[in-house]
């Protein structure tokens, strides 16, 4: 963080632990499935502008490299940013509550409904739905970060790890991180040329 963006920061206004709550209780409340990173996207980064999309990425990056669910990790990582463990604390109950609740409903409706052929076409929609917003956050998360030939290198042999070969997650993300940080490793030339400035 250079001196102009710290002193943004420390002239911004504090973010509340209520806003927090609202903000990621919303998101938790309405997004569906797999689609819960395209609205915690929408919310965080564009609406709230709570985070930058690099940060994103990058916590994005870390929840999916954990274990646990990459909403859960998500909000953990930024409400910690923005409040600290009080926040990060306060974001993810925010963020689980909804979804606990709409679940045990579900599961007891489920339970006495489930073989209703109507059921069955509502949840393959949502599915179907889930999926389109995935896709769609995946695309402008891409237009971000992937600046480089490499990056689409990476990107190519993580698909092919995990769908081709049927390797675990953790297995690629070890094999293909370690081939993007050699790849972006600092050159001798470009360690010359930070000792020269």
């Amino acid at each position: 963080m250079n001196e102009s963006t710290r002193a943004a920061a420390l002239e911004a206004p504090a973010i509340t632990l209520a806003h927090i709550f609202w903000v990621f209780l919303v998101v938790g409340a309405t997004s569906f499935g797999g689609g819960v990173v395209a609205y915690l996207r929408s919310a965080v980064v564009t609406r709230y502008q709570f985070v930058s999309d690099e940060t994103f990425i990058e916590f994005l990056s870390i929840s999916q490299s954990l274990p646990g669910l990459n909403a859960t990790n998500m909000s953990v990582l930024i409400g910690e940013r923005l409040r600290g463990r009080l926040g990060a604390l306060v974001a993810t109950i925010a963020m689980c509550f909804p979804g606990a609740i709409f679940m045990l409903v579900a599961a007891a409706l489920y339970k006495v409904h489930g073989d209703v052929p109507w059921v069955e076409a509502a949840l393959r929609g949502v599915a179907a739905a889930a999926v389109g917003l995935v896709l769609a956050t995946s695309v402008q998360l891409g237009r971000k970060s992937l600046k480089d030939i490499r990056d689409y290198v990476f990107v190519l042999l993580a698909i092919l790890g995990i769908h081709l070969f049927h390797w675990k997650v953790p297995i690629v993300l070890l094999i293909v991180g370690a081939m993007s940080i050699y790849s972006y490793r600092p050159s001798t030339r470009d360690k010359e040329i930070e000792k020269s400035q």
